[in-house]
């Protein structure tokens, strides 16, 4: 009784807001049946499934739906407006997939000179870097060289030209001698150091000095006998680099100066910048010194000096190309004669060469 009075009602209602039997009152009609329907579904279905096809008839009529109709949608406004912007961004990235008109690429081989030339030559400008593929067949556009630089990280000339550390000790390798303090305690528990010099292009081991009071007396006595024995192998000392150690004192380096030599200091707590004699000391130590027990300073001077002799005569130096610091061209072998060993401290340092052929 009471779901009759109900449904008498809602057919009043829908008389009084359809009262005529023309053709738009008839699609209203259906559209509420429409509507209902939808709701009928939502009730059943907890999700649905839209296909490329519904969400395009969608965002193309979301013009068309009046502001009252977006309620009986199953789906937000801004959802249909998020598929609207979908569709406009998949034409324009279609438009970006078409072949473009413009210079085309430059090879792979130009691409690697102009690469190779501007780290190779850091105060190289752009125009220069052009000239010098012109020179060798590559006929390249300065602009399209920035582009190359700049897409593999390479700054321009002004960013690339600034001298590094390791560039002024290459530059002034053969005129370059570095100097370090290490020490060394004996088995009566007293501590004695080594003044090393080491030459930057051979890596050869110029002097190596002990003493239990590196006084500044005695490091200027240091300094003057190196620089008679750079005189005797006329060897021309333009710089020496070594640490802020008090050690070295203002007379020593005052040797060095009045022979026109440069003296530069390596940055505070930074002993990559005196790596070559840094590199030394280590090989000194876990090669003979770890190894010895050191009674006194005259024994230190003979280990020490046995392990020069080694290092400079007889040890393969990587970058010498595995030849010793003093060698001055690979041995030439002959077959067929026997190979002999020689041995320094006891044999704890070894050296491998052929014997001389028997008269």
């Amino acid at each position: 009784m009471f779901g009759s009075l109900i449904y008498s009602v809602l057919r009043a209602v829908l008389e009084v807001l359809v009262t005529s039997r023309t053709d738009q009152a008839k699609l209203q009609a259906e559209v509420l049946v429409l509507r209902r329907q939808v709701q009928v579904l939502e009730r059943q279905i907890k999700r649905v499934r839209w296909k490329p096809a519904d969400r395009m008839l969608l965002a193309a009529l979301r013009e068309r739906i009046p502001r009252s109709g977006w309620a009986g949608l199953l789906v937000k406004p801004e959802t249909v407006l998020g598929w609207h912007r979908a569709l406009v961004r998949g034409k324009s990235a279609a438009y970006s997939r078409r072949p473009r008109m413009g210079r085309p690429p430059i090879s792979a081989e130009s691409r690697q000179l102009i690469l190779r030339m501007a780290r190779e030559n850091p105060g190289w400008g752009y125009f220069r870097i052009r000239g010098e593929l012109l020179k060798v067949g590559h006929r390249v556009a300065a602009t399209t060289i920035c582009s190359v630089l700049l897409a593999a990280g390479v700054p321009p000339a002004g960013g690339r030209s600034q001298l590094t550390w390791k560039q002024f000790l290459a530059a002034h390798a053969e005129s370059l001698i570095a100097a370090d303090f290490f020490s060394v305690d004996t088995i009566f528990f007293k501590r004695l150091y080594i003044l090393v010099y080491v030459h930057l292009a051979s890596r050869r081991v110029l002097m190596a000095s002990c003493t239990s009071a590196p006084n500044a007396a005695w490091v200027s006595q240091q300094a003057r006998n190196l620089s008679w024995k750079l005189e005797d192998e006329e060897i021309k000392l333009s710089v020496l680099i070594h640490d802020r150690d008090k050690k070295f004192a203002r007379e020593a380096d005052s040797v060095f100066e009045s022979q026109s030599a440069r003296v530069v200091l390596t940055p505070l707590m930074a002993p990559r910048a005196n790596a070559h004699a840094e590199r030394w000391i280590g090989s000194c130590r876990r090669e003979c010194l770890d190894r010895v027990l050191i009674v006194n300073q005259r024994h230190l001077e003979l280990v020490v000096r046995e392990y020069c002799l080694h290092y400079n005569d007889e040890r393969p130096h990587r970058s010498r190309g595995l030849r010793p610091p003093a060698s001055k061209s690979d041995p030439v072998p002959k077959p067929g004669r026997p190979v002999a060993r020689r041995m320094r401290l006891g044999g704890l340092l070894s050296d491998y060469h052929q014997l001389p052929e028997a008269v």
